[in-house]
């Protein structure tokens, strides 16, 4: 056979499916469960929606509102008689519309059936001020809700409705959500009832700002006002978090969404039917993450754990001998990464229980145990600086005044403290201490007065970084400064 006459074969059986070419090759086409992902393929959620997508349910609200005119969300064509109006508000940001009385106004959200039985879950927010709460599911029928309780530090509300054989949804857990993991939204974004959207776990256990007790899960979902209250599902129609937030400078959604997880979400459902509030653990601790200055100046070799910055008078953690400068490393074994892993694990822990600490003190590690008590409505504690006389410490750039008496009786303080008169350039205002911060301890020891405060500068070796814990308004803080080298 000449050669290009070979070539000419081998390059047909290439091309040509196996049934041309002479072959006998069993075509074995790779199958896709709906809902499920193949390693290199895309999900398939046809199946899930349509069996776990009635349970989903619209939830609108009657109100009276607070809130006035102006042209919040009127670029949108979306003012005051939007049942959206409100939740532009919720979720863009509390430059709203301003104080108004005697307007009715309408809430619009999402919430997902829990049991058969009529138990709804969706966001405290969105039945916030509500006189009247519409639930309407799938097949259009509406029920009117009641409210069993409402919890404001998860932002969620357990809602029930007087109806039987429900479609209720399958509870998973957050738990087990690895990032990258595909989950599908369904809610009604801006009144488009039962709109399904997906994406993949972006991270787990965020801290935001207004939210000190829920690690939320951040997705690239899209969500937008309307969303608020409704499931978020993992591949095998579990239901893993409730959407809750985003994240928008524009106004739009922007690659950021945050879901409550659902074991805190079912945590406090229990509470709520059981005695209609939510309770948590307290510590009693105003915290502040470790910076890569800090870790240097209490020997970590890198940034890790939540720096005590000072603990509340009375509290569980004053009783247990934990100190400001103590950093705490683990809670009931779990690794604290930064300040926002703590709160989450304290306040899920049982009030009355005994918890466990790893404190790093003095670059050593300890165990602390403690007693855990209920959270206070109000954990906040108001303290205001005062002024006073002189002395200076020019090495750091700082003015420095002992605290006389009525200053010390003011701030709530029976010793101890120092007043930062001014501030020069320098390691101090670099470090940022500002005029009128009260020092409070200087390389982890406390300072008595401006003697104690010169002695303790004056021994520090040059070069290093040294800690200096300060007073501002209602709260302390650490500050990492560095000294510099003679």
């Amino acid at each position: 056979m000449p050669i290009n006459t070979r070539i000419l074969l081998c390059l047909l059986a290439l091309v040509l499916p196996a049934s041309h070419a002479g072959a006998t090759v069993p075509a074995v086409a790779p199958t896709q469960t709906p809902g499920t992902s193949h390693r290199f393929g895309l999900p398939d959620f046809t199946a899930l929606v349509k069996r776990y997508g009635p349970a989903v349910v619209n939830i609108s609200t009657k109100q009276s509102t607070l809130y006035g005119p102006q042209d919040f969300g009127d670029e949108e064509g979306l003012g005051e008689d939007s049942p959206l109006y409100d939740f532009f508000r919720r979720f863009f940001g509390e430059e709203g519309p301003l104080p108004d009385e005697g307007e009715n106004g309408r809430s619009l959200g999402s919430g997902f059936i829990l049991s058969p039985d009529g138990y709804v879950l969706t966001n405290a927010h969105v039945i916030e001020a509500a006189e009247e709460i519409i639930v309407r599911t799938s097949d259009r029928r509406e029920f009117v809700a009641r409210v069993i309780g409402a919890d404001e530090r998860s932002d969620m509300a357990l809602l029930k409705v007087d109806a039987d054989d429900l479609p209720a949804v399958k509870i998973g857990s957050a738990g087990d959500l690895q990032v990258g993991e595909w989950v599908l939204a369904i809610g009604s974004p801006f009144g488009f009832e039962h709109s399904a959207t997906a994406g993949i776990v972006s991270a787990k256990g965020r801290s935001l700002p207004s939210e000190d007790y829920v690690p939320f899960i951040q997705t690239d979902v899209a969500i937008n006002p309307g969303n608020s209250g409704g499931p978020l599902f993992n591949l095998d129609g579990e239901v893993v978090g409730i959407n809750s937030q985003i994240y928008s400078r524009t106004g739009g959604f922007m690659g950021l969404s945050f879901a409550i997880p659902i074991d805190v979400a079912m945590d406090v459902v229990q509470q709520l039917k059981e005695k209609g509030r939510v309770s948590r653990g307290w510590l009693g601790v105003l915290i502040q993450d470790v910076t890569r200055e800090l870790a240097e100046t209490f020997g970590l070799s890198h940034p890790y754990g939540a720096l005590i910055a000072q603990v509340l008078p009375d509290s569980p953690a004053s009783a247990a001998g934990l100190r400001a400068g103590d950093i705490v490393l683990a809670f009931n074994g779990k690794e604290v990464t930064t300040s926002g892993n703590l709160p989450p694990l304290v306040g899920a822990a049982k009030v009355g229980d005994e918890a466990m600490l790893t404190v790093l003190r003095d670059r050593e590690t300890i165990e602390l145990p403690v007693l855990l008590s209920e959270l206070p409505e109000d954990d906040a504690i108001v303290v205001s600086p005062g002024q006073v006389e002189q002395a200076t410490a020019d090495r750091l750039g700082l003015v420095v005044e002992d605290l006389g008496p009525d200053e010390r009786e003011r701030l709530g303080m029976d010793k101890g403290g120092v007043m930062v008169e001014s501030v020069e350039h320098g390691p101090a205002q670099e470090g940022g201490i500002r005029a009128g911060d009260i020092i409070i301890s200087f390389d982890n020891k406390p300072v008595t007065d401006t003697e104690r405060f010169r002695q303790l500068l004056d021994a520090v070796k040059p070069g290093t970084s040294v800690a200096v814990l300060v007073q501002r308004g209602d709260g302390r803080m650490f500050y990492p400064v560095r000294i510099p080298a003679e």
